[in-house]
């Protein structure tokens, strides 16, 4: 059996006139995360961990900002495209752990849907996902609520263990 590990950081500025998404949920709040994409901080994270596990780049590479295709487009499509290239390389997903950091809004309310999206998404139980989230107390960017920010920790086993 063949097990690596990926890990995973993004961080996006808050600013009017965008809507906030984090993990595949839209979220009530006065900003949202300034990207090119739909700039969701938690599935951005997520998609360089997995990359990074199955040694295939980073979303960057996968996703460039200066392309016009992914002007605005779901984060989520990132997901799925990046679990059908772990599985083209010939790795699935076992578990993931997420950590979102913002001093608000307080994202517990919406922690139980992320999980189930990213276990959709990842076509794993949602035993095998756990997000949390946590604030800076005040420090840095997003303690003064600048922006928000997520880490990804993820395992991968090749896809021929049963």
């Amino acid at each position: 059996m063949i097990i690596r590990v990926g890990h995973g950081f993004d961080a996006h500025r808050l600013e009017s006139d965008r809507t906030l998404v984090i993990g595949g949920v839209s979220i009530p709040y006065e900003r949202g995360l300034a990207g090119h994409s739909d700039a969701d901080v938690l599935i951005h994270a997520l998609c360089d961990a997995l990359l990074g596990a199955a040694g295939l780049g980073d979303i960057g590479q996968h996703f460039p900002d200066h392309d016009q295709a992914n002007a605005g487009r779901d984060s989520r499509e990132f997901l799925r495209v990046v679990v059908e290239l772990l599985d083209k390389a010939g790795y699935r997903p076992v578990n993931v752990d997420c950590t979102i950091i913002a001093e608000a809004p307080r994202m517990t309310p919406f922690l139980p849907e992320i999980r189930l999206i990213l276990a959709s998404l990842l076509l794993i139980p949602p035993g095998g996902i756990n997000v949390k989230a946590t604030t800076t107390d005040g420090m840095g960017y997003a303690g003064r609520g600048e922006g928000i920010a997520a880490h990804a920790v993820v395992l991968i086993s090749d896809t021929q263990v049963e």
